[in-house]
């Protein structure tokens, strides 16, 4: 009665994680398609936008830790001794 009752191992199904692998690639594939790609000089102009705005808020940052740096060091000095 033991070993009737004993599920099988689950076996490998090696086919169907292949059909699905190409399934899923495929449809990648014809999504990227679909998708429209910008043309050389709109890469150009968002590359542009994009190192612009690096540049703003790197400095905007700067600046910002520039000022609490030069506080804080006047309030530890005016506090520390």
């Amino acid at each position: 009665m033991g070993k009737n009752n004993v599920p099988a191992a689950k076996e490998i199904n090696v086919k169907g994680y292949w059909e699905n692998g190409k399934q899923y690639f495929n449809n990648v594939y014809s999504e990227l398609k679909k998708v429209h790609w910008p043309g050389r000089q709109q890469l150009m102009a968002y590359t542009g936008v994009v190192l612009f705005s690096v540049i703003v808020v790197s400095l905007i940052l700067w600046i910002f830790d520039s000022g609490l740096s030069f506080l804080l060091d006047k309030l530890f000095n005016a506090f520390g001794q």
